[in-house]
């Protein structure tokens, strides 16, 4: 794909993503065979992302005999895995206050506590195993960029602390330490966190599906489940039959029967420019490739990757009829070139650099967006995801938690929170279609009518109750 100027971002990619471009080719080689026929398990693990791989590998790990087999549509890492920010994070998709109001402030906190032991854990298993997927842990810093997101910011801190958590786990910023570790425009200050690492997620990813199947796990690439049922997985050629099934499809949810409504696939899109000059670099900051964001109401994030590239995503893509989820809906132009001129107005410094990358995809928003995992003991069905885009790290904690509950194993990751959380179906269509579509216009209105007033936007207040916060 040739380059582009400032004036434009590319229409299409030269891969599902650039971190599927840039994986080494030992990585990048089909893992797994497709199911053809019957097969027996002891856990059956529909989905081969990191949920479906990380709950495969504690399993295998601290249980070698165990038969785990995983199905996978396309290939390991097709989905959210190998296609997000790159943001190992602390980050939970409920507030704190949310998640105390369905149990209790010490579980709340219990829960926060474990997200921040996660990133550490996913770095640890990564030196351990020899994995390279790019780790720098350099935190999040968030830029302030006008006075009501400088008090959003300071509220924010605040917060925090209320629940006991001080400095070294999250602090306000004033604009010359923001602008030392992020050279954006019109900083007023930040807020940061140490607990978050970029990474590439591809390489995480597969070096996750390899380990796994090096480890004994079964995986089948390209073999589609149709149907899930206890006891049995079906695919378009064969079936597995297993004592547990787990249910790993997060953004895909809705594609399998009986789950239409209990996931709503929402995508966000990214771009990547080319490698940036150390002169770029020395302008825009990010020298320990602390993630990145702003203040603005329709989120956005970024990194600084490994070979020296920023890459950029946000939401604002449409939510698409009955969870519709088709390869063309991974390109927008409109919301590249959204992304692209909210880059240029953070950096202007990239005017005139290329982007060399676009793509997008979906992730998986349950209804009262609040991430979940558990095991039916009845149907002996087990679950994890709705992780709203928060699910790098998430979903690592899902597969220890998972991997506990599957071997009937007691532990302080049984107790958290999330454990056993229903959340409830989203409505029907054309309710569903509206409401979702209504939500990402309000908080994309909102901060219009911020930047042109000056003053908070109620409807973005409003809309934040209604998403459980």
């Amino acid at each position: 794909m040739a380059s582009l100027s400032h004036a434009s971002p590319p229409q299409q990619a030269t891969a599902p993503s650039l971190w599927w471009d840039t994986l080494p080719d030992d990585l990048a080689q089909p893992m797994g065979a497709p199911l053809d026929g019957e097969a027996e398990a002891d856990v059956a693990i529909v989905g081969a992302g990191y949920t479906g791989l990380w709950t495969a590998y504690y399993l295998l790990r601290d249980n070698p005999g165990l038969r785990v087999t995983i199905l996978e549509a396309e290939h390991a890492g097709f989905g959210a895995s190998g296609r997000n920010g790159g943001w190992c994070s602390a980050l939970f998709p409920a507030s704190m206050s949310a998640v105390a109001r369905m149990s209790d402030r010490a579980a709340a906190i219990a829960l926060q506590h474990a997200m921040h032991a996660t990133v550490d854990e996913v770095g640890r298993i990564a030196q351990d195993e020899g994995w390279d997927i790019h780790w720098a842990k350099g935190g999040t810093v968030v830029a302030a960029r006008t006075p009501l997101q400088w008090e959003r910011a300071r509220e924010e801190i605040q917060e925090w602390h209320s629940w006991g958590f001080g400095d070294d786990d999250y602090r306000l910023l004033n604009a010359t330490e923001a602008t030392g570790m992020l050279n954006t425009t019109d900083v007023l200050g930040a807020t940061y966190t140490p607990h978050c690492a970029a990474i590439h997620p591809a390489r995480l990813v597969r070096h996750l599906a390899r380990t796994v199947v090096q480890r004994g796990g079964r995986l089948h690439e390209h073999s589609r489940v149709t149907d899930i049922r206890p006891g049995v997985v079906r695919t378009e050629r064969g079936r597995v039959r297993a004592r547990h099934v787990v249910r790993a499809t997060e953004g895909y949810t809705s594609t399998l029967p009986g789950y239409a409504r209990a996931m709503a696939p929402v995508y966000s899109l990214m771009i990547a420019t080319e490698p940036l000059s150390d002169a770029d670099w020395q302008e825009i900051g990010l020298a320990e490739r602390a993630t990145f964001s702003d203040g603005r109401h329709l989120i956005v994030y970024g990194q600084r990757t490994a070979d020296g590239r920023l890459a950029f995503g946000g939401r604002g893509a449409p939510y698409h009829f009955r969870s519709s989820i088709r390869p063309e809906y991974d390109r927008e132009p409109a919301v590249f070139a959204e992304l692209w001129r909210n880059l240029i107005d953070l950096f202007p410094v990239l005017s005139g650099r290329a982007v060399t990358h676009a793509w997008g995809g979906p992730l998986g928003i349950p209804r009262d967006w609040f991430a979940s995992c558990g095991l039916d003991a009845t149907t002996r069905i087990a679950w994890a995801g709705g992780y709203v885009g928060d699910g790098v790290g998430t979903s690592n904690l899902a597969g220890r938690t998972l991997a506990d509950l599957l071997t009937g194993r007691e532990s302080d990751l049984t107790r958290l929170p999330w454990v056993g959380h229903i959340s409830p179906d989203w409505e029907p269509e054309p309710i569903r279609w509206v409401g979702a579509n209504l939500g990402l216009k309000v908080m994309g209105s909102a901060d219009d009518v911020e930047s042109r007033t000056g003053r908070p936007a109620l409807r973005a207040r409003l809309f934040s109750r209604f998403l459980g916060h």
